[in-house]
């Protein structure tokens, strides 16, 4: 430095002193300065030219003199803290280790002058303290010990201490790897301080605890041991009523479960019973923990093992609680708590168990429970989903007892909830293991009130011998299990008996449905049962649903693809299928005639219009068939009306429409159209059965449509019957109204 320089209002003999390298002259170099009003100058003189300068013996000099400063001003001194403070911690990260053990030593002497005064800059002086905590040199950390504790008198004696502003420093500080800087930590952690309730931010740094409590250092995992055991004792003396409480025991169970992994597999219906409540952040986290821990080798254990085998105890005075004693999870949570070393490490040595009756028995009391959250009911069903992925075998014995409610849940008032639902309904059809074990439903089985009946009814022997052959499943087509036609039969009785559900959720059921599983298989199993409704409103109704949904979804363009040509025995199987109990609403049995390009036989069907019963419900139904031959689906349909020599029945089927209409809309809309088809005069000298013979629809010959059409006739004769029946039911109560 250069001592010509002027450093007033230091004298020139202060100068060259503090310069000295002999340490005592360096120490009675300062005297206090009487002028108050040069204070803030003399800082910061001490603190840039000497505390900061390049040359160490300097450093050393500012150090000293700062502290001196500090002395000086007495209780003053708080007034200029944050200019004596910070030169001094700068001081902390020299690689000279005598220079920092005198700036230890001058951040000593300010914080015993200022005492309280310092709680303001706690955290600069925290972090510091927590790099030199971690010091290689022993001089270094014995100085770092001893301002440690000074603080830590402060802090205790004082009232004003910022505990909110403290526990960012001391969440992100707690991750240190080092073993001093942890020690150093946890005897923040675990000092008693009056007034100061750390238990409200322990999800804090719970994370950050149990990471220490893996530390080689058996000194320190006593120490958070020790820690953890007061925080314990806390919990225990105030009973978890608040957000807070809770969270702090979800931040226990998430860590244990993380760090324990699969040891925790026997407490997991006590975990749930807790969890599955509070689905939200921490909860969340310790639910995704625990559901991780099952594995597909679950289903190949030993179930007779299973039921018997307890954990093993641990090498510990105190044994870990069985199974069957912890199921609440508390007491296993309180001895491990008390010794979670010793719970760690006997992981190893437990035998590993997954209760799955237990924890299946938590999931079914939830979902029966109509007081549970939305999020609940969604992790519960992505708890069935999870085990019917990794362990399917298990869960096949438990599917009777989980049908009923899981086909109730398609009731729901949230999408989610239904969408969470379809996939575990649809794992559950399509899952081989359905297959393996057993075809219908446990005899057994203690069913609950209201249940619905999963008596899956003969296929074949209720059909007669023409229909059978329509009816079998189609070659090219999955194989589903035995649940998937007893998805379908419950499905429509769930429809039936819920009409509400119908309207405002069955397409959007149908359609999930037709993602997740076969659509073709769906289709063709719901036809199958519709083919037998004895309710044969709910029959029309439900064929106007699917009709709607195979013509208009999204989801369905390949199937529409299917049957729009019908060139595979596969497809022309399915379209006779569909076709019979598509009879049920006779508008829709044109459309399906339209999408399969079959227009003699829907011209033919249209001519038997003339016989039906005409209502306001079945020309609104007409209405909204030519409103759907104007959209993308009927393209193709539009632009063969260019070709009229090859479809005449195309062109005199629309006709037939035209002339069912009533002067409206649709008629007008109808009417334009079939303006636009060139040489109308060709329908009359076109021959039809050459026509049909040169057309692409040779591959469909062998089609009985005269057997068909009689099936419609029969069809419409029942509904025919029981509206007659139902008009007539209707007066005998309106009679009885008015006598």
């Amino acid at each position: 430095m250069n001592a010509e320089r002027d450093l007033a209002p230091l004298a020139p003999s202060v100068v060259r002193a503090l310069n000295d390298k002999l340490y005592e002259k360096r120490k009675v170099a300062f005297v206090a300065q009487n002028n108050t009003s040069q204070i803030k100058h003399v800082i910061q003189i001490l603190s840039q030219e000497f505390a900061l300068s390049q040359h160490p013996h300097s450093r050393k000099g500012g150090l000293i003199g700062l502290a001196a400063c500090s002395i000086a001003l007495g209780k003053d001194s708080g007034l200029y803290l944050k200019e004596l403070i910070e030169p001094v911690l700068t001081c902390f990260n020299d690689a000279d280790s005598r220079l920092r053990y005198y700036a230890c030593e001058a951040l000593y002497n300010i914080v015993k002058v200022a005492r309280g005064s310092v709680l303001p800059h706690f955290n600069v002086l925290f972090d510091g303290l927590s790099k030199l905590a971690a010091d290689p040199d022993p001089n270094v950390k014995s100085g770092s010990e001893l301002l440690d504790r000074l603080l830590k008198d402060i802090v205790t004696e004082s009232n004003q201490f910022d505990l909110v502003g403290f526990i960012p420093l001391l969440r992100e500080r707690i991750y240190s790897n080092n073993q001093y800087a942890r020690q150093f930590i946890i005897s923040w952690v675990g000092s008693p301080v009056p007034d100061i309730n750390l238990l409200d931010y322990l999800p804090e740094i719970l994370d950050g605890l149990f990471q220490i409590l893996g530390d080689n250092s058996k000194e320190i995992r006593k120490m958070c041991e020790v820690a953890l055991g007061e925080f314990l004792k806390e919990i225990k003396k105030n009973p978890p009523s608040a957000a807070g409480e809770q969270r702090s025991a979800m931040c226990w169970m998430r860590e244990f479960i993380q760090l324990a992994g699969r040891v925790m597999l026997p407490y997991s219906s006590g975990i749930l019973t807790a969890v599955l409540p509070y689905i939200k952040e921490v909860a969340n986290v310790c639910n995704q923990s625990l559901m991780k821990l099952v594995i597909p080798e679950d289903d190949e254990m030993d179930e007779a093992k299973q039921a018997t085998a307890p954990p093993a105890e641990p090498a510990s005075e105190e044994p870990v609680p069985e199974p069957e004693a912890a199921s609440g999870g508390e007491s296993v949570f309180t001895w491990a708590v008390r010794n979670p070393l010793s719970f760690l490490c006997s992981s190893e040595r437990i035998q590993v168990t997954l209760n799955l009756d237990g924890i299946v028995q938590v999931l079914d009391c939830h979902l029966h429970d109509t007081s549970i959250g939305m999020m609940t009911r969604i992790a519960v069903l992505k708890w069935l989903y999870h085990l019917y992925i990794k362990t399917p075998r298990k869960m096949f014995r438990h599917t009777d007892s989980l049908f009923p409610i899981l086909l109730r849940t398609l009731s729901d008032e949230s999408d989610e909830v239904i969408l969470k639902d379809l996939e575990v309904l649809a794992e559950i059809a399509s899952s081989p293991a359905g297959q393996t074990e057993g075809h219908g439903p446990s005899e057994t089985a203690d069913p609950r009130p209201g249940q619905v009946e999963l008596h899956i009814p003969g296929r074949n022997s209720q059909l007669s011998a023409s229909g059978a052959k329509g009816l079998e499943c189609s070659p090219s087509t999955p194989t589903m299990n035995s649940y998937f036609y007893k998805f379908m039969i419950n499905l429509l009785k769930r429809f039936s008996s819920e009409r509400k559900l119908l309207e405002t959720r069955g397409a959007f059921i149908i359609r999930q449905l037709c993602l997740l599983l076969n659509a073709e298989n769906i289709f063709h199993s719901m036809a199958d049962i519709l083919l037998r409704e004895e309710d044969l409103k709910f029959a029309s109704t439900m064929v106007h649903t699917l009709n709607t949904i195979l013509l208009t979804s999204s989801e369905l363009f390949q199937l529409r693809n299917q049957l729009k040509d019908l060139r595979t025995p596969e497809s022309r199987n399915l379209f006779c299928c569909l076709y019979r109990s598509w009879c049920h609403n006779p508008v829709t049995t044109v459309s399906l005639c339209f999408l399969t390009q079959n227009y003699k036989h829907a011209y033919d069907l249209i001519q038997k219009f003339g016989d039906l019963e005409v209502t306001v419900d079945f020309l609104t139904e007409v209405d909204k068939l030519v409103q759907l031959i104007e959209c993308p689906i009927f393209t193709y349909l539009r632009l063969q009306l260019l070709d009229v020599k090859n479809n005449p029945y195309l062109i005199k089927a629309l006709y037939g429409l035209l002339m069912l209409l009533p002067q409206s809309s649709a008629f007008q809309l109808l009417s334009h159209r079939l303006q636009c088809v060139p040489n109308p005069e060709l329908m009359q000298s076109a021959d039809g059965s050459r026509a049909s013979a040169g057309s692409k629809r040779s591959s469909a010959s062998n089609i009985d449509y005269t057997e068909l059409l009689q099936h419609f006739d029969k069809v419409q004769h029942k509904h025919l019957e029981a509206r007659h029946q139902r008009a007539g039911r209707a007066e005998q109560l309106e009679r009885r109204g008015v006598l």
